[in-house]
């Protein structure tokens, strides 16, 4: 109860004045309120995507549950839905370019549709362009307007429908059903 009220209040404040702050304080919640736990420990199964109010309910989450809390949060403090995707990437584990990759997710934010996306993630305390994070390289990202090639603005489906991110249709009914 302390995190959804302190959420609470964080939301209440706007976050910020422009979009980049609101990047900067919402990713900075996120990071420091909540731990990082793998969903079989925190769920008791494999994969789950959980909502804002569940992720704060737990204080803790994967790297799915971080963005999620993230996208939501933003745009209840005025961050355009549209700037933001949820992207799916490979994030080496080492300094070299030869150590092994696993996946992952972060959120990137597009100020217009062709500028170099800042990413926020959770396993990074700072906001950073794309280009700062050679860890990290796109497979594809979403939103709730569709399926993008990479970082790309090449949309290349829907975002819902046909069963192509079941995890995500799933989500938005339940974020639905909790108000957001």
């Amino acid at each position: 109860m302390p995190r959804y009220l302190a959420w609470k209040d964080f939301v209440a404040s706007g976050a910020g004045k422009t979009d980049l702050e609101r990047l900067k304080k919402v990713n900075e919640f996120f990071n420091r309120t909540t731990t990082f736990g793998d969903d079989s420990v925190v769920w008791g199964q494999s994969d789950y995507w959980a909502t804002p109010l569940e992720t704060l309910g737990k204080g803790a989450g994967d790297c799915e549950d971080f963005v999620i809390a993230k996208y939501y949060t933003l745009q209840l403090v005025g961050v355009p839905a549209e700037k933001l995707r949820l992207t799916y990437v490979h994030a080496r584990t080492g300094a070299s370019s030869a150590t092994p990759t696993q996946a992952h997710m972060v959120l990137a934010y597009y100020g217009e549709p062709d500028d170099e996306p800042l990413v926020l993630d959770n396993l990074v305390g700072d906001v950073r362009l794309a280009s700062r994070r050679p860890d990290l390289s796109p497979v594809f990202s979403f939103n709730a307007q569709g399926i993008f090639s990479g970082a790309s603005n090449k949309e290349i489906a829907p975002a819902v429908g046909a069963g192509r991110l079941s995890r995500w249709e799933d989500l938005l009914k339940r974020t639905r059903a909790e108000g957001f």
